[in-house]
C-alpha cells in the first residue's frame, strides 16, 4: 500500500507548510485574475495533427480552476495511461523520485516508470486525492509507491524527505524534477515581488535543492531529469518570469551534467510544448484555456502520455547511457 511514513509532529508541520504555500499561490492567482480583461476570439486555424497510437482531444474545455490545480477537477481528464505502451524492464528494480507527481506530466511519468519496473516516490504539494490516485496506478503496475507531501521551496523539507525515501528504498536511481509554478501577467509591472519569488523559488531553487538532496544517495548509472519548457527556448510574452526560470533550468541541466560526469550520473531535460494538465487551467482565464494548444505546430495540446516516454528514454541506462546534458524538445514540431 502507498504510505507516507515520517515522525507525526514533523508530518503535521510539513502538511501545514504545504497548505500555506497552496493558499499563498491562490492569493497570487486572485490578484492576476482581477487584472484579466476579455480577449478577442482567436482566428480559425488548420486541422489538428494526429500521429499517435490513439486519437487525442483537440478542443479543451473553457475552464479555470484554483491553484495549485487538481486533476480531478478538470472537465476533460488528461490522458496519462498510455494503454498501448508495453513495459519491457527498462527501469527494472530502480528507485525513482518524481516531484509534482500528483497530476499531469508527473503522474504520467510515475505510471510509465512503474510499468518499466521502478518503485516511485510521489512528491507533491497538497493535492492529496490526486496523489493517492497516482499511487493507485503505480501499485496497479505492481510497484511500490510512497506519498511525500511538502514544499520543494523549503531546502529542509527536501533534505528530510529525500533521506526518508532513500532509507525506505535503499538508494535513489532517478530524480525527476517536475514540480512547478506558473502564473501569467499581461505586463512585467504586474509581476509582484511575491509572484516573482514564488516562481523562482519553486522552478529554480526547488530543482537545485532536490538535486542537492538526492545526489548523496545516487550512484554511478543514476540520472536526473529536469522538466524544462518551450518557453525556456523561445520565451512567452505573458510568462516572462516563468520563461526565465525554464531557461535557467536548461542551463542548470547542462552545467550539472558536466559537473557529474566524474561520478557517472547523467543529467538531462525534457522541454514540453503545450500539454493538457491542471497547470494551465489553474493559470489562464477560461476563454484562453478553451483555445489552449491550438497555436502549436500540431494545432492541439499534447496529452501527458505523449510526453512520458521521453522521460523513460532519458532515465533508462539501457537506452540513453551516452545521452547527457541535452534539452529534448517534445513540442509537436516547429511552427510553420
Amino acid at each position: 500500500m502507498a504510505s507516507s511514513k515520517k515522525p507525526a509532529g514533523q508530518a503535521k508541520k510539513d502538511a501545514k507548510a504545504a497548505g500555506r504555500t497552496a493558499a499563498g499561490q491562490r492569493r497570487l492567482q486572485a490578484k492576476i485574475d482581477r487584472k484579466d480583461a476579455r480577449k478577442p476570439d482567436a482566428p480559425e486555424r488548420k486541422a489538428a495533427m494526429q500521429a499517435g497510437a490513439r486519437r487525442q482531444p483537440v478542443r479543451m474545455p473553457a475552464q479555470h480552476i484554483d491553484k495549485p490545480g487538481h486533476e480531478s477537477e478538470l472537465d476533460l481528464a488528461p490522458k496519462f495511461e498510455a494503454p498501448g505502451y508495453a513495459g519491457s524492464g527498462k527501469l527494472e528494480g530502480m528507485k525513482a523520485i518524481v516531484t509534482g507527481a500528483d497530476s499531469g506530466i508527473g503522474r504520467a511519468v510515475a505510471v510509465l516508470f512503474a510499468r518499466e519496473g521502478a518503485d516511485v516516490a510521489i512528491f507533491y504539494l497538497d493535492e492529496h486525492d490526486d496523489a493517492k490516485e497516482t499511487a493507485r496506478w503505480v501499485e496497479k503496475e505492481g510497484r511500490q509507491a510512497i506519498l511525500v507531501p511538502g514544499d520543494v521551496r523549503d531546502p529542509a523539507f527536501c533534505n528530510r524527505a529525500v533521506k526518508r525515501v532513500a532509507k525506505r528504498f535503499g538508494r535513489i536511481d532517478v530524480l525527476v524534477n517536475n514540480a512547478g509554478f506558473q502564473l501569467h501577467a499581461e505586463r512585467l509591472e504586474d509581476i509582484s515581488d511575491a509572484h516573482l519569488q514564488e516562481t523562482l523559488q519553486t522552478n529554480v531553487a526547488g530543482y537545485l535543492q532536490m538535486a542537492r538532496a538526492a545526489l548523496p544517495h545516487m550512484e554511478q548509472g543514476a540520472s536526473i531529469i529536469n522538466c524544462g519548457s518551450v518557453t525556456g527556448l523561445f520565451g512567452s510574452p505573458k510568462l516572462i518570469d516563468y520563461s526565465t526560470t525554464k531557461g535557467a533550468v536548461h542551463a542548470f541541466t547542462k552545467a550539472l551534467a558536466a559537473n557529474l560526469i566524474p561520478r557517472g550520473i547523467r543529467v538531462n531535460a525534457v522541454a514540453p510544448g503545450p500539454v493538457w494538465t491542471p497547470f494551465n487551467p489553474a493559470d489562464k482565464p477560461a476563454d484562453e484555456v478553451g483555445e489552449f494548444g491550438k497555436d502549436s505546430a500540431m494545432g492541439r495540446a499534447a496529452q501527458p502520455e505523449e510526453l512520458s516516454p521521453a522521460f523513460v528514454f532519458l532515465a533508462s541506462p539501457l537506452m540513453s547511457s551516452y545521452v547527457n546534458g541535452i534539452v529534448l524538445p517534445v513540442m509537436g514540431g516547429p511552427k510553420g
